[in-house]
């Protein structure tokens, strides 16, 4: 499979059993599934959702939002748990086409994307037990 190394976004190939063994990247030697949210911005979003054979689980906020802030630990949390999915921030006050592209009427909005396709979305704030419920009910229905 390919993953996209977040720090220089060099593309990765890594077998499927390698995954939860951290990988790095050839290039840069970077983790290449960090276990914590990496950030996703206009400029690197194309190259994560058009390469990477991972799905992203995305969590859209704003820094003046305070569910928003007080999901965040939940999301790192639940990102330790989860090698083999990339779990990204987009923050929609810096990043206003990456939000009108989502349709975002609200914030917290979580979506999981596989590749170009959106799988489900879900808004408003949710605690560890509640994203790793909602996260395990929608990967059933990737590659579908």
């Amino acid at each position: 499979m390919i993953v996209i190394c977040p720090a220089c976004l060099a593309k990765n190939r890594v077998a499927d059993e390698k995954i939860a063994e951290k990988p790095q990247c050839g290039q840069c030697q970077a983790s290449l599934t960090p276990y914590a949210p990496i950030e996703l911005n206009e400029q690197n979003f194309g190259t994560f959702i058009q390469h990477s054979d991972l799905p992203i689980f995305i969590d859209l906020w704003a820094d003046w939002c305070g569910p928003c802030k007080m999901m965040a630990p939940h999301f790192a949390e639940v990102a330790k748990a989860y090698p083999d999915v990339i779990f990204a921030k987009i923050d929609t006050e810096k990043n206003p086409r990456l939000s009108q592209a989502f349709h975002v009427r609200s914030i917290p909005t979580l979506v999981l994307m596989d590749k170009t396709t959106e799988i489900a979305r879900i808004s408003g704030a949710l605690r560890t037990p509640e994203l790793k419920q909602w996260l395990e009910q929608q990967r059933s229905k990737i590659g579908q």
